[in-house]
Parts: structure tokens; sequence; C-alpha cells
């Protein structure tokens, strides 16, 4: 489940729909966020679903990934406070 980075830290997948992979990384940082991949692009969402850094390069992608964060907040903010204690974080479900 994990990928160990040459740091030392985790890039755990919490979800993955229609091809859009989540990540949330261990250690994280404020503001609250995770890391979305689509088709090898990248980017870097806040919890209102705004794109912090990167880009999905599709609005359908984007769009999705916005979805899905209105249907799992709660989700995410717990996964969010695990992760900023540095533990493991827990798989949320994919939007379907």
């Amino acid at each position: 489940m994990f990928v160990k980075l040459p740091e030392g830290g985790s890039l755990p997948e919490i979800s993955r729909f229609f091809g859009i992979i989540i990540r949330m990384f261990f250690d994280e940082h404020d503001p609250p966020h995770f890391h979305a991949e689509y088709q090898g692009h990248k980017g870097v969402f806040d919890f209102n679903g705004n794109i912090i850094r990167g880009n999905l390069n599709s609005k359908t992608a984007t769009r999705l990934v916005r979805e899905w964060i209105d249907l799992r907040i709660n989700e995410l903010q717990e996964d969010w406070e695990l992760a900023k204690s540095g533990k493991e974080v827990k798989k949320i479900a994919p939007l379907e």
C-alpha cells in the first residue's frame, strides 16, 4: 500500500476512481490538502476543491475530484488528522 520515498516518507493512495489517483502524504503541513494524479498530470487540492498547485489538465477529472471531495469531506478530514500525526491513513471510497 505504501511506496517508500528516499527521505523515508510514504505516499499512501487513499482512493482511485476513473483513472484518478488520490494520495495523502504523512507528516503533512497546513492547509489541509491532498494530491491527485490523472494521466501523468498532478495537482494539489484543498478540501474546498481549489487547486493549490499543479493542474490535472482535464476539466472532467477536476470536476470529478471536486464531486468526490463533496461526498467524502468528513473522511478526508479524518485522514488529514491521521497524516499530520504521522499515522497510517485510511482508504476512502471512490466516486462511483
